[in-house]
């Protein structure tokens, strides 16, 4: 085969009849122009897609309820299975028992840690993975090395390897593979890193039901959500890698988020002495117009709503006390049991898909690329928090969102780097206050999770009475 040169090779004879079939003839307008190469490329990612899933989809909503979230929204009430902060400040015993009870996991092996990590940093003005985004208060310690950093310090106190699975996309894995190799998995043995990719779907026109093309020998195609999550496990073999290493539990993450209490061993107790398949952590939402997702209860059953699909009636319902009805704003934080994702992933149904109407570059007639000024076609997501009807006694649990969910969406104002970097500075000026120490106004701290994971890990390494000023690092 010489490479780059063109060809009259024609596409497989099956590929041809299964576009035939679903009306998808034009995407092999430009089949003679591709070289030998292009043509193999495209010819694979056109036999990936199933083009009956595509028709289903359009046909049905992709795959929504029949009844409106909205509608469902009007019956919604407060979660039943609910632990708030006061519940484990009101209940001492039942802290201790579920923290210990986390330990023992982790002590035993059981516990691995997936990292949701397929984002760009565009709105930060990063164009890098996100993960690289550099949000040490004091250093430039990365989102990914404090969460590495993280996983290693659970390790050390488990005595136990943390298998950290990384789910990236196709914009962020060769990078982030590379940027992680590079740094040596900041500690991590490289056999406990284990890279997965998102899925993809195509967009389709709104108007004619065709599948887009982003180039002559390239479907337009989109993540597919982080529900995606589990049909890439199950096609990396992971459910397998999990077994063997007899991980029961999976801890999960987002990586714009490093104050996320990873592999929380309180959260991993409750969740297994309750006997939960997954369990979601929440935070009290600021105010009703908060732009989260609210987790509810709706006809008995567990589940997130999405703010867009919240009618303001509903969001803005108040209890007798003048508090908010629908507090519990979505972290994304969330424990499973390996064998309920296994269970849904090996299902005929799986996770229900979600229809978007976005605006999508595609290659037009002449072969010129067109940027839609308006909403042009349908992307197709999974969302993981639709596991929640599907789970056992799911459990909600209370996070304290100062210390829990400090989250870089965006360049600045509410949810930016610089909100994250001073609440890991108000963080560590709390830990080491409560060990004793004097902190003075015009400092800057940064702790590794190296040098403490919890406040705990202070105790014997902080002398009561040492002053901090100006920027501190303790690593």
């Amino acid at each position: 085969m010489i490479l780059g040169k063109k060809t009259d090779l024609m596409p497989a004879a099956d590929i041809e009849q299964r576009l035939a079939s679903a009306n998808q003839q034009h995407l092999l307008k430009w089949w003679g122009e591709l070289t030998e190469e292009q043509q193999a490329t495209f010819q694979n990612q056109l036999e990936s897609i199933d083009f009956e899933l595509i028709s289903r989809l359009l046909d049905k909503g992709a795959g929504e309820d029949e009844e409106p979230l909205s509608e469902k929204a009007q019956r919604a009430t407060p979660p039943r299975n609910l632990v708030r902060l006061a519940d484990l400040e009101n209940n001492f015993d039942l802290a201790v028992e579920a923290d210990k009870k986390g330990r023992e996991l982790l002590a035993a092996g059981k516990v691995g840690v997936v990292l949701v990590a397929g984002g760009q940093g565009t709105r930060l003005g990063f164009d890098q993975p996100k993960g690289m985004y550099p949000i040490g208060p004091v250093t430039d310690r990365t989102l990914f090395q404090i969460m590495f950093e993280q996983v290693q310090a659970r390790s050390r106190q488990a005595g136990k390897p943390i298998p950290y699975l990384i789910m990236t996309s196709d914009a962020t894995d060769a990078e982030t593979r590379s940027y992680l190799h590079s740094q040596d998995y900041f500690g991590l043995d490289e056999k406990d890193v284990l890279f997965f990719k998102q899925g993809t779907m195509p967009a389709v026109d709104d108007q004619t039901g065709k599948l887009l093309l982003a180039e002559k020998g390239a479907l337009s195609v989109t993540p597919d959500g982080h529900g995606g999550m589990l049909g890439a496990l199950l096609k990396a073999e992971l459910f397998e890698e999990l077994e063997k290493r007899g991980i029961e539990y999976l801890y999960y993450h987002q990586v714009d988020n490093p104050t996320a209490t990873i592999a929380d061993p309180l959260f991993l107790g409750l969740h297994a002495l309750r006997e939960s398949e997954l369990s979601t952590k929440v935070i009290a939402k600021v105010d009703a117009a908060e732009k989260t997702g609210v987790v509810v209860d709706v006809d008995g059953e567990t589940q997130i709503i999405e703010y867009s699909d919240m009618p303001t009636e509903v969001s803005e319902k108040l209890n007798d006390d003048g508090s908010l009805t629908h507090w519990a704003g979505n972290t994304a934080i969330h424990a499973f049991d390996v064998a309920f994702l296994k269970r849904i992933a090996e299902s005929a149904d799986g996770l229900p898909f979600h229809v978007a109407h976005k605006k999508v570059a595609y290659l037009g007639e002449n072969g010129e690329l067109v940027s839609p000024s308006e909403p042009n076609a349908y992307k197709f997501e999974r969302f993981i928090f639709d596991a929640l009807p599907m789970a056992k006694n799911a459990l909600v649990l209370e996070a304290d969102r100062m210390k829990e969910f400090n989250p870089v969406k965006n360049a600045d104002g509410n949810d930016s780097p610089q909100t994250c970097k001073a609440a890991l500075t108000i963080i560590a000026m709390d830990w080491l206050t409560t060990a004793g120490a004097e902190i003075a106004s015009d400092t800057t701290i940064e702790i590794s999770p190296l040098f403490a994971v919890e406040p705990a890990d202070l105790d014997g390494k902080i002398e009561p009475g040492t002053r901090y000023s100006g920027e501190v690092i303790l690593k």
